[in-house]
């Protein structure tokens, strides 16, 4: 937190040095990314990432999106745009916040110098990025609706304050639960608090859950200490294989 001195902030345990959000899912067909933190390319260079193939939005508050244009490297290695998987919501975003990339002319400016990007329009519908197919979740995140995404039998639900009716079916049968956190016990009027969390996980009931998108009230071991078995808070860096 800027201009915080609090014992999260100032910790040396590498575990309480937080980004914001991405998540980067490696498969046989390529690299999909989830969001494009303001950190990304820093993620990217600390993950040695080489290569991505395709984004996917969760939604577009800039936490989630800013970081896109450091994505402009990866059509030169494709030959060719960068598939990116949003809502209309997020493409009308994107078109306002980096219009320069969709400006006329724009495709005559050399490859790697702008984002080249092909946006694929998602709903609510199942669809299928590098051959592996995602579930769109509906949230609730404040008052903006919000896509959480289910991959396999991995759910990932960041920025959630309430999960609708119609979306608890799509979160049944999950070996992985990663779940909004923000901070220890008191509602959020966007996020879930480790208590609301913990509740969402007593229901679904998963073999694994984490907790993300957790603010600096929440320190790594002191919140470790405090959850039940098969729960543990997320980390910068954080792997693991579905």
């Amino acid at each position: 937190m800027l201009g915080c001195d609090c014992h999260v902030c100032t910790s040396t345990n590498p575990k309480n040095h937080r980004y914001r959000c991405s998540v980067l899912i490696g498969t046989p067909g390529g690299n999909i990314l989830i969001d494009t933190t303001p950190e990304l390319r820093l993620q990217l260079l600390r993950e040695n990432v080489k290569l991505i193939n395709a984004v996917v939005y969760t939604h577009y508050h800039v936490d989630h999106l800013f970081g896109l244009d450091d994505l402009r490297i990866f059509p030169v290695h494709l030959n060719g745009p960068l598939p990116m998987y949003c809502t209309d919501e997020v493409e009308e975003v994107i078109r306002q916040a980096f219009a320069y990339v969709f400006a006329p002319g724009s495709e005559d400016i050399p490859i790697g110098m702008l984002p080249r990007l092909a946006l694929a329009r998602i709903d609510e519908r199942p669809f299928h990025v590098l051959g592996e197919r995602f579930t769109p979740i509906p949230l609730q995140h404040g008052r903006f609706n919000v896509f959480g995404f289910r991959i396999g039998n991995v759910a990932y639900c960041t920025d959630v304050s309430s999960i609708p009716d119609r979306s608890w079916p799509l979160l049944e049968g999950l070996d992985v639960f990663v779940i909004d956190a923000l901070r220890p016990a008191k509602p959020h009027p966007s996020h879930f608090c480790v208590e609301q969390a913990l509740e969402a996980i007593d229901r679904v009931k998963p073999r694994q859950a984490y907790l993300t998108h957790m603010a600096h009230s929440l320190e790594y071991d002191e919140l470790m200490r405090t959850l039940p078995k098969g729960v543990e808070p997320a980390y910068d860096g954080l792997k693991f294989t579905f």
